[in-house]
């Protein structure tokens, strides 16, 4: 089936929109702090490790919120988790306009952070488990696709408003998501699969659900994941949200480097509809594997790249293969355990990932305040990316119409 059939059911129809401008919100978020730090290294005076500091903080609070989400989901039900997951960071996010140091911003950061690193999982599993396996790899690719128009619009706000109004005026903007929780709570419900096992689901404790994914049934998948997560986020969050500040650092204006970053981001969403068409043609193993050693080498050209058309022609490559990665991402991995443990599953994969998200933009600030050269850094994510595609090559199994049932 493709897109467009997929989208001529109303409830699908309804289903993959309303959840996924809660990713968009997320995405505009996690995509306005990479332009932020950029305008309050200025304005602040901030260090390459400070600005480390607080793109990290953002991460570690997806940490806990993945994790949390998770379980809760399984316990609560999806749309719940849902909806509070999108309350928090919003609140969270308006708040940030009004900080007045440092510190108090990173504290802000990490609470946004809960809320963001939550809702990415329970959304995508909701999204998973409320499709048929004909259709369910390429809703959660299109649900991921969401994520791009996210990254566009804090691209265009930043481009546009913080030049003029100030870095403020973002987190303000940051906080309309609170309203929409208000449409979500009628709009959404939880999934059939979820209901029809919501007592089995719910009566299970965390202990319990850790141990089952550690199972020699489950072992070997989660193994995979979790290094595929990390790889995957650790790439991720170090490139994309340096990326304004690294044009910045290859002698580009601030307006400039907005200019340059808002054409990369527009590559994202070919890179999402290409991933969507290939992930049920090809299967799951292909896109990931292909998506990700061309992200690799993707970021090895952007390193080196010496002038305006290379970066943009080596970004807009690095955002279209990055991107289509992440979709099949969170395309498979709630298909690989039972619906039991499966929201457990993923938010506890997807914290691990944001691990790496913490790390990542910390050492990259680290990394620069002592004069590494910008293609050795993007040489280190080349490998780590490689990894990530090693281990879905050795340890995966595809997943391409499998039913999610127990």
């Amino acid at each position: 089936m493709n897109d467009a059939a997929l989208l001529k059911n109303a409830k699908t129809r309804k289903l993959l929109f309303s959840a996924g401008f809660s990713w968009l919100f997320d995405a505009m978020d996690v995509g306005i702090i990479s332009f932020i730090v950029t305008a309050l290294a200025l304005d602040w005076k901030l260090s390459p490790q400070e600005v480390g500091i607080l793109t990290s903080m953002n991460s570690l609070g997806m940490v806990f919120g993945a994790a949390a989400a998770g379980y809760l989901a399984d316990r609560f039900g999806r749309k719940k988790v849902l909806l509070w997951t999108l309350l928090i960071f919003s609140v969270a996010s308006g708040l940030s306009a009004l900080a007045s140091s440092f510190w108090v911003l990173c504290l802000l950061r990490f609470i946004t952070g809960i809320g963001l690193g939550g809702e990415l999982p329970v959304a995508s599993t909701l999204v998973s488990e409320s499709m048929p396996a004909s259709q369910r790899g390429r809703a959660v690719v299109l649900l991921e696709s969401f994520w791009a128009g996210g990254w566009l619009v804090a691209a265009l706000i930043s481009y546009f408003l913080i030049p003029t109004y100030g870095w403020q005026i973002a987190f303000v903007i940051g906080a309309l998501p609170a309203l929409y929780a208000l449409y979500l709570r009628r709009a959404i419900d939880d999934s059939p699969v979820y209901k029809s096992n919501q007592n089995q689901v719910a009566s299970i404790s965390f202990s319990s659900k850790l141990s089952s994914i550690w199972t020699s049934k489950h072992s070997r998948t989660t193994l995979m994941l979790w290094i595929l997560w990390f790889s995957v986020v650790f790439s991720y969050y170090g490139m994309f949200l340096w990326l304004p500040s690294v044009m910045t650092m290859k002698g580009f204006s601030l307006i400039k480097s907005f200019e340059y970053v808002l054409i990369m981001t527009i590559a994202q969403l070919p890179g999402y509809f290409t991933a969507a068409y290939f992930i049920e043609k090809f299967g799951r193993k292909f896109v990931m594997i292909t998506y990700l050693v061309l992200t690799a080498v993707s970021a090895a050209w952007f390193g080196i790249a010496d002038s305006a058309g290379m970066l943009i022609a080596a970004g807009i490559c690095l955002s279209f293969f990055n991107l289509g990665a992440w979709g099949g991402l969170y395309a498979y991995t709630p298909e690989l355990y039972p619906t039991s443990i499966r929201s457990t599953g993923v938010g506890l994969a997807t914290s691990v990932g944001r691990i790496g998200g913490v790390i990542a933009p910390f050492l990259v600030g680290y990394m620069v305040q002592h004069q590494v050269q910008i293609s050795t850094i993007f040489m280190m994510f080349f490998v780590i990316i490689l990894i990530g595609a090693i281990g879905v090559l050795l340890l995966g199994t595809e997943t391409k119409g499998r039913e999610l049932t127990d």
